[in-house]
């Protein structure tokens, strides 16, 4: 109030002279008051941390992965011994000193709701023992699931795996990665299909007789005429099409053949690495019309290019040293023993995981993006994705770049629903339709 200034004010609103100091805590009260009032009427979303909006979305939809290693894991380590095998905490080191990516306790802290469990076998072995050893993954897979009824669920449709979600189980269900697998044999493919297998990966490192890698020399630039029979009887009988590890023209091929949404169930993208093994932007559209998904792998030499860079150094360092030292192979250790300790391997930070879905969501869009770990298939991974535990830092780290709730919802396992379903759906439209007939060999 100025002095000698006559301001006037409506009735019962001016302080007495005496009393401005009461005026002022009255109106700091005010202000106090109307910012609460702000507080309560923005939308609680806004108010909560990216850890809280990862922890919500991964709490309402617990990650479905595409693609876990374990079975070969348990291969390789114990036979397929497993009757004495804890599952339970596998973070005791192996004798190489490394430690498995999985178990129940850590898939529990991952906020896992669903895994597709690999049966993966070489593709350098042949046909008839391809065939054999992923029968014999299949059969571990599912021996492993069952010592543990109380975790771990086997599912055959995707309502006995969103029942055993929603019971709080880590739901499973296998994939084959490789065509290897079936012998180049649609009966063998429905045996499998009847076995369990849900998806198979069409090629892994080496082509089959039928389909091209995307790390092998090209031989028939794509799929031959068998592989898109391949393709059809899958989309008949209800077997998702799995393009990781296939060449680009068979990507193509195999998404002019389906009538089914394809997955990929561990790749990234070429714009942010350019390795063989990721999805290029020339395929991406014809993925978003077939309603597929791109689940983004966490191996960091297909995530990180100055990986890439790094191995391909080593890779070369290492043909020179053969050269050099021809004639005398005990060299050749310890000079790249040597060539390791003046170059280490970049670290990858997580943030590289994130700018392949960044580029899947701005190219094709968030209803085609997943999560394919490749845990217990890989030696390196992003800082912060050591093993299955990581995916909440992996979800928040989304939500840092505004992806909202529902969209990592869609990412952690909305979507890879959306495609089980809709593969499911099609074979159901098929049931008319007989099986796709070739002659056996004689």
């Amino acid at each position: 109030m100025l002095r000698g200034v006559d301001v006037p004010v409506k009735s019962g609103l001016r302080p007495p002279p005496n009393d401005l100091r009461s005026h002022a805590m009255t109106k700091s009260h005010l202000l106090a008051g109307l910012a609460a009032l702000a507080l309560i009427s923005t939308p609680a979303m806004a108010q909560k941390s990216p850890e809280a909006v990862a922890e919500a979305a991964l709490k309402k939809a617990p990650v479905f992965d595409g693609h876990n290693d374990v079975p070969w894991e348990l291969r390789g380590q114990v036979g397929n011994v497993i009757n004495n095998f804890d599952f339970r905490d596998t973070t005791k080191p192996k004798p190489d000193g490394t430690v498995m990516h999985t178990d129940i306790q850590r898939l529990r802290k991952g906020h896992v709701g669903a895994q597709f469990w690999s049966v993966y076998v070489p593709s350098n072995t042949n046909e008839q023992q391809a065939v054999q050893q992923t029968i014999e993954q299949i059969d571990v897979a599912k021996r492993l699931i069952a010592r543990y009824p109380n975790d771990l669920g086997f599912a055959l449709t995707s309502a006995e795996l969103e029942s055993q979600m929603k019971a709080g189980k880590v739901a499973g269900m296998l994939g084959m990665e490789g065509g290897q697998s079936i012998g180049s044999s649609l009966a063998v493919l429905r045996q499998l299909y009847g076995m369990g297998a849900r998806y198979m990966t069409l090629t892994h490192g080496k082509n089959t007789p039928w389909a091209d890698s995307a790390t092998d020399a090209p031989k028939y630039d794509g799929l031959t005429d068998f592989g898109r029979q391949v393709v059809r009887e899958m989309n008949r009988i209800g077997m998702i099409v799995d393009l990781s590890h296939v060449s680009e023209a068979t990507m193509k091929d195999a998404l002019e053949v389906t009538k089914a949404p394809v997955m990929f169930s561990h790749s990234g993208v070429r714009a942010v690495n350019d390795h063989p093994r990721n999805v290029a932007d020339s395929v991406l559209p014809a993925v978003k019309a077939n309603g597929g998904v791109v689940m983004v792998v966490l191996y960091a030499a297909f995530l990180d290019p100055k990986l890439r860079a790094h191995g391909l150094s080593r890779t070369a360092e290492k043909a020179r040293l053969d050269a050099l030292y021809v004639g005398n192979p005990d060299a050749v250790a310890p000079a790249l023993k040597a060539w390791d300790a003046a170059n280490p391997a970049p670290q990858t930070p997580i943030g590289i995981a994130a700018d392949h879905i960044d580029h899947l969501k701005k190219t094709i869009g968030v209803d085609h993006i997943g999560i394919g770990g490749d845990y217990d298939g890989m030696d390196a991974t992003p800082v912060g994705l050591e093993d299955v535990t990581g995916y909440p830092r992996l979800f928040a780290e989304l939500a840092r770049r505004g992806y909202t709730q529902a969209e990592l919802e869609k990412i952690s396992s909305g979507n890879m629903l959306r495609v089980l379903k809709a593969v499911e759906a099609y074979a159901a439209s098929q049931k008319g339709q007989p099986p796709i007939e070739t002659p056996v060999a004689k």
